[in-house]
């Protein structure tokens, strides 16, 4: 299969996933899909791929001038050769999808506990969904004021 088809799988399965969680009532049924079908998806999309590609068994398309890559270079130069094919920007791009979508239901799940309506929900999972750690500082510095403000 070709890393554009991967690629586009798996955006479709999290897109799913983010859409299920924006519009849809949050239902333990509807938390599992998303956990299992999506979030369990991209990680099992993930592990295939890292396998194959570490492992040898898929082609990398490597882009032109690049060297192999080595798992165990975690200097920006390694990391930066990592991503210099198809397959490594996939498996990256994957990588983001899933942990994205895992914090999103993460921060829905506790906005839910807390009463935090879908409105204020809304524009930080968009956040978590865009750039993921800024959606997430966005979310822990909300819930932190208003925890303090319910403890006073």
């Amino acid at each position: 299969m070709p890393w554009s088809a991967i690629f586009t799988f798996a955006n479709v399965i999290a897109f799913a996933g983010w859409a299920m969680l924006a519009f849809l009532p949050r239902r333990p049924a509807v938390h599992s899909i998303i956990m299992f079908a999506c979030v369990g998806m991209l990680c099992l999309t993930y592990t295939v791929m890292f396998v194959a590609l570490f492992g040898g068994l898929a082609d990398p398309v490597r882009m032109p001038g690049a060297s192999p890559s080595d798992l165990s270079d975690y200097t920006l130069s390694g990391l930066r050769n990592l991503f210099m094919s198809d397959g490594g920007v996939t498996l990256g791009w994957t990588h983001y999808l899933a942990f994205d979508l895992f914090v999103g239901l993460w921060v829905a799940r506790d906005a839910d506990a807390k009463g935090f309506s879908r409105w204020v929900q809304l524009p930080i999972l968009f956040c978590v969904l865009m750039a993921g750690p800024i959606g997430l500082l966005i979310w822990l510095i909300v819930r932190e004021r208003r925890a303090r403000r319910s403890m006073r």
